[in-house]
């Protein structure tokens, strides 16, 4: 298990063993989180003793102290333990700038609005991404990680999504000036891509895995009850296309939630949380926007994948 899992594993099986105790009677539950404490409280002496010792000898410089909070499994001791030189909002801050060029491919951007008292995180949405169907799960996948990684100590996440754009009255002056000039986007494009009908995915049913082949990018869609997903063809586990894909249902996950399992190296994505892979959470599939365009579904093909 890599460093990055390790912090969260260890706090899920602490948690499960005190409620396994739990049964034996308040008392024995007690003593259990006791323990607890003290080991806790001795580790946490320890890491603070040893910035003390490096601070003293001089060698607790900017880039050692930036070495040992880019660490995932490191900065979340810190963070227990109250030690992390970075507070809350920079921490947080610093997590969504981490995502931003993941982001920035898909056209959009996220903003973050505040931190309540409580430690919720507010977020809006930008850019294209916007109140497009899948913008939640790029959301989660890209964001609602690196959050939790950098700040375990965050109690919640919400999104507000602006409301849909009326049409101006007047045409600016800009938009016209670009028209002119023949730099204008026409009414098919988005930023990064192009918006391509796929009126086939109308007709897929729940469960069923489909491939298309969208302005030469391979798609590879599937279906939920009513949702429908849609990523670029390509396993990033074994970088091999996937056709023949299964779509698994995911015991753990509400809403009938599924996992999308590779034909070649079997590896696992988690449909509803942007195709993060189960195997290697560091690996995701790379989902595409969607929207009913004109009642027809659309998916946002990128530039880079256009022929030329």
């Amino acid at each position: 298990m890599d460093h990055e899992n390790l912090l969260g594993a260890a706090g899920e099986r602490i948690s499960s063993l005190l409620d396994a105790l739990g049964s034996g009677g308040p008392v024995a539950r007690d003593r259990a989180e006791e323990l607890v404490r003290q080991v806790t409280d001795l580790y946490g002496a320890g890491l603070e003793r040893i910035l003390q010792v490096l601070d003293g000898e001089g060698a607790l410089t900017s880039s050692t102290l930036a070495a040992l909070t880019s660490d995932p499994l490191v900065s979340g001791l810190l963070v227990i333990h109250g030690l992390h030189p970075l507070d809350l909002p920079a921490r947080v801050a610093g997590a969504l700038d981490s995502v931003r060029p993941y982001l920035g491919s898909h056209g959009g951007d996220v903003e973050l609005l505040g931190i309540s008292e409580e430690g919720v995180v507010r977020l809006r949405l930008l850019g294209s991404c916007q109140g497009c169907p899948s913008s939640s799960v790029t959301l989660k996948l890209a964001v609602e990680d690196a959050i939790e990684t950098a700040a375990p100590e965050v109690t919640g996440i919400e999104v507000q999504e602006a409301a849909p754009a009326t049409a101006p009255a007047l045409i600016p002056v800009g938009a016209l000036r670009s028209r002119l000039d023949g730099a204008g986007p026409s009414p098919g494009e988005v930023a990064g891509g192009t918006w391509e009908a796929l009126p086939e995915l109308s007709g897929l049913e729940s469960g069923a895995v489909a491939g298309f082949l969208v302005s030469g990018l391979e798609v590879l869609a599937c279906r939920i009850g009513t949702d429908i997903y849609a990523f670029v063809d390509r396993c990033p586990r074994c970088t091999r296309q996937m056709p023949g894909a299964s779509l698994q249902r995911a015991l753990a996950a509400p809403l009938g939630g599924g996992l999308l399992r590779c034909p070649h190296c079997r590896s696992h994505f988690d449909v509803r949380k942007a195709g993060v892979c189960l195997e290697d959470r560091n690996l995701h599939l790379d989902p595409l926007p969607l929207l009913l365009r004109g009642g027809v579904p659309s998916v946002a093909v990128p530039t880079a994948a256009e022929p030329p």
